[in-house]
């Protein structure tokens, strides 16, 4: 038995074994990707003459179900193996970012919805059911978590993202990889593959893949440490890099970022994949070098593993150089080698297809994974604003609901869910980066004002219902939610621009109204109809000129109104802060969104999700994130300049960390212990439900580093807890930090822990500090920055 086959071998020894095996063809068979245009049996397999690294499953979110999808995979596998020459197995991929794209299986809420609940626990679970569903249907590389640090609302793709801070990102990201990489179905493992190494959101001018200004240092203290994180304490597999250029160089092709920083530096030992066309891009548009041949070897050379999604660049010229020795073999085996070692990893060798019949049916659904969405659903509300209003009172009686998403339950779905991944195939052109355009024939309908395709509603229900069909809308769960009330939907507005023309019979529906219900926002996803998604920036971060206008003249009615948010970037709106009672924050929450969203505005859930991100109070605000550095921002010395704009204030409208409840809390004996010893500081305190209602308060411990021998952030968040609290109940939270966790890289770009003057925070938000203490940490030390801490996570017990 060749070596390669025994699988009481480690993954790297039979990798080595067969790469010794293989012939160059079948090499560069490896480092390339198909992604098969036909749902019929075997389609694909004419382009993977000598075997393939991977295979896209994009296309069969069409199958009707997981058993077609396994067959139609299955048979795809069954003749890779067979024509690779060794029976060696391709890797099937999906995103992963809100579930797989696969009919029945179950999406989650937005990135950005899962940053706003501070739940690392619950993260975990959804990883490891989104791996279980992927594993069971044949997919091993799962695309995701997205580990972007997301600070400018203007890029598009803001939603993807679990925030701005790069602790809260390192918790979650690093928990959802564990969730992944964790699960084991029938033998098999799957890889997490997160996104997008590293500064992806910084694009000049909030583009999505332009040109980012990040400098080495920022790279590594800020953009780069959700990945480390994941890398130190979950050794993840797989990376995916940005489409963006830095310093002179696209990053698929920059060896500086993917073998010195994230290999030597970070210790990265998996595979690295492209993101979709990334490397004929940087050919193509970034204008870097004159042969794709030359951009492909570039990109092998910086230590990318697999093209994405299709050969472009990976071409039968450059593998000719390799024949020729015109291109080393070894940077060709040094890929390779990765790619075998993750496929031994997996348990594709002896498990490469997808389950069939009742073990198919056993592993893919799952009634607990729905639970899981509508607890995420729930903890990501975000409370902004409640002057009383809420919880809505059983005795109203004429509830009137206003705006485009009311309806609609498909509005709740975001970018790269299930149910917008198939919408592509509706709209005149799809912006999904790296595939084809569809630009559909004829004329495209834009609502006035702007560019965006008017929705032809008749398809796009059609779709939902099929996709979808129990999913009910906010209307209709606010409906059922209030039996005894007379509940009107009006739409009034339009999800963008600047059409009144509802205005008129909205305003007579609100007018009869006790309580006037409005939904707010665009539609997060990508392509034409979208307002806000992959390949759909925006410098208008604010809502549209039609939905201002509606709240100033509803606001004439005296009625009191509660507002509903839905979209992938915050909401933020001067009409909506003066006269709306109530404002709940609920980004894009998915398929249980709208049960949720009823559930807090009745008060059966106590709202208790915090702000991932700070909220600008427009785009010329823009980037505003509290963790700013000392001397800039809201901390501008005086002796330079005015400490607010001449029409704003530096501070931004909402501040990270801010979410409201329906009950108080009290802080209570902060203690701060430091061990110079332990080289640790142990922060607890009380927390105290002061209120009548049971609530999750999220507390939150800030650092300040009062002098330091470099420029530092005015306050980093160091750890955070969910409390849980009966009314008047007591919980001490006890938060253990290691002194690792205050490093920075000093002026030599070494990891320090600095000695100085510390102060913790205890605090509702970045912005409400409820208790503070300083402490002092006595001697400097230069540590390893692979193994420092990323965050802390409290514990709670009660008192």
């Amino acid at each position: 038995m060749e070596k390669y086959k025994n699988a009481e071998l480690t993954p790297q020894e039979r990798a080595k074994d067969l790469l010794a095996r293989m012939t160059v063809e079948e090499k560069m068979g490896q480092v390339r990707t198909v992604m098969p245009f036909g749902l019929e049996p075997g389609v694909g397999a004419e382009q993977c003459p000598h075997g393939i690294g991977e295979v896209s499953t994009l296309l069969y979110k069409m199958l009707p179900d997981a058993e077609a999808q396994g067959a139609v995979l299955n048979t795809l596998q069954e003749k890779i193996m067979e024509q690779s020459g060794h029976g060696i197995p391709a890797i099937f991929h999906t995103e992963g970012l809100c579930g797989i794209f696969v009919q029945d299986a179950v999406s989650y809420p937005g990135g950005i919805n899962r940053g706003a609940s501070f739940d690392p626990e619950l993260e975990e679970k959804i990883g490891a059911a989104v791996a279980r569903a992927a594993l069971a249907t044949g997919m091993n590389h799962v695309f995701a978590p997205v580990l972007d640090v997301a600070r400018d609302p203007r890029m598009g793709r803001q939603g993807e993202a679990y925030g701005e801070d790069p602790a809260l990102i390192s918790a979650m990201g690093a928990a959802y990889v564990k969730g992944i990489q964790q699960t084991e179905v029938a033998g098999k493992k799957a890889h997490a593959v997160a996104k997008h190494f590293a500064g992806s959101h910084m694009g000049m001018a909030g583009v999505h893949g332009a040109d980012a200004s990040i400098t080495e240092r920022q790279m590594r203290e800020i953009y780069a440490k959700p990945f480390q994180a994941a890398i130190t304490e979950a050794h993840m597999k797989g990376i995916m890099p940005a489409y963006n250029s830095i310093n002179g160089r696209a990053i698929s092709l920059d060896r500086k970022m993917l073998t010195k920083l994230l290999r030597e530096e970070m210790g990265f030992d998996g595979a690295a994949v492209s993101d979709y066309g990334a490397i004929s891009n940087a050919h193509e548009y970034d204008h870097m070098y004159e042969l794709k041949a030359e951009a492909g070897l570039a990109a092998m050379k910086a230590g990318m593993d697999v093209e994405e999604p299709s050969k472009a660049c990976y071409d039968d010229e450059l593998e000719q150089w390799f024949k020729e020795g015109k291109a080393d073999i070894k940077i060709l085996d040094a890929l390779v080698e990765r790619v075998l070692t993750a496929k031994f990893e997996m348990g594709l060798f002896e498990s490469p297809f997808a389950l069939t019949g009742k073990e198919l049916k056993d592993a893919f659904y799952a009634e607990e994974d729905k639970q899981i969405s509508l607890k995420s659903a729930r903890e990501s509300l975000v409370l902004l604003k409640n002057d009383g209003i809420l919880p809505i009172s059983q005795e109203i009686r004429k509830i009137a609901i206003v705006g485009p998403q009311a309806d609609k339950a498909r509005r709740l779905f975001g970018g790269y869910t299930h149910y917008n991944m198939n919408e592509s195939f509706l709209m005149h052109m799809n912006t999904m980066a790296g595939v084809d355009k569809d630009i559909k024939d004829g004329e495209m309908k834009t609502y006035p004002g702007t560019q965006v395709e008017c929705d032809d509603e008749e398809k796009y229900d059609q779709l939902m219902k099929k996709l979808k069909p129990e999913i009910k809308s906010i209307a209709e769960e606010i409906q059922d939610h209030f039996p005894d009330a007379e509940v009107t939907f009006v739409q009034g507005y339009p999800k963008v621009g600047n059409d009144v023309s509802g205005f008129a019979e909205a305003l007579e529906v609100c007018r009869q109204a006790d309580l006037i219900l409005l939904t707010l926002g665009g539609k997060n996803g990508s392509g034409s109809i979208s307002t806000m998604g992959e390949g759909v920036d925006s410098t208008n971060i604010n809502l549209p000129y039609c939905q201002e206008q509606f709240i100033l003249e509803a606001a004439k009615l005296k009625k009191p109104m509660v507002a509903v948010h839905i979209n992938g970037r915050p909401i933020s709106s001067d009409a909506a802060d003066a006269h709306c009672n109530a404002i709940l924050e609920c980004f894009v929450p998915s398929e249980m969104g709208s049960r949720a969203i009823a559930e807090v505005l009745t008060g059966e859930v106590n709202p208790s999700g915090r702000l991932p991100v700070s909220v600008a109070y427009n785009a010329g605000q823009v980037p505003v994130c509290y963790n700013h550095p000392n001397g800039s921002a809201a901390h501008q010395a005086m002796s330079i300049g005015f400490p607010t704009y001449m029409d704003l204030p530096h501070t931004p409208r909402y501040p990270f960390g801010f979410g409201l409840s329906y009950t108080t809390f009290a802080y209570e004996n902060l203690k701060v212990d430091p061990n110079e010893k332990e080289r640790r500081v142990t922060v607890s305190l009380d927390v105290v439900n002061t209120g009548a209602a049971a609530g999750t308060e999220v507390v939150q411990i800030y650092f300040e580093d009062l002098y330091a021998s470099m420029v530092r952030p005015c306050r980093e968040l160091a750890g955070f807890a969910r409390v849980h609290l009966e009314a008047g109940e007591r919980k001490s939270v006890v938060f253990d930090i290691p002194y690792s966790q205050f490093a920075f890289l000093d002026e030599d770009m070494q990891w320090i822990v600095e000695a100085g003057q510390m102060k913790i925070y205890a605090s509702a938000s970045s912005e409400d500090d409820r208790a503070e203490e300083t402490f002092r940490i006595e001697t400097s030390e230069i540590i390893d920055g692979k193994t420092r801490a990323f965050y802390t996570i409290g514990k709670s017990v009660r008192v």
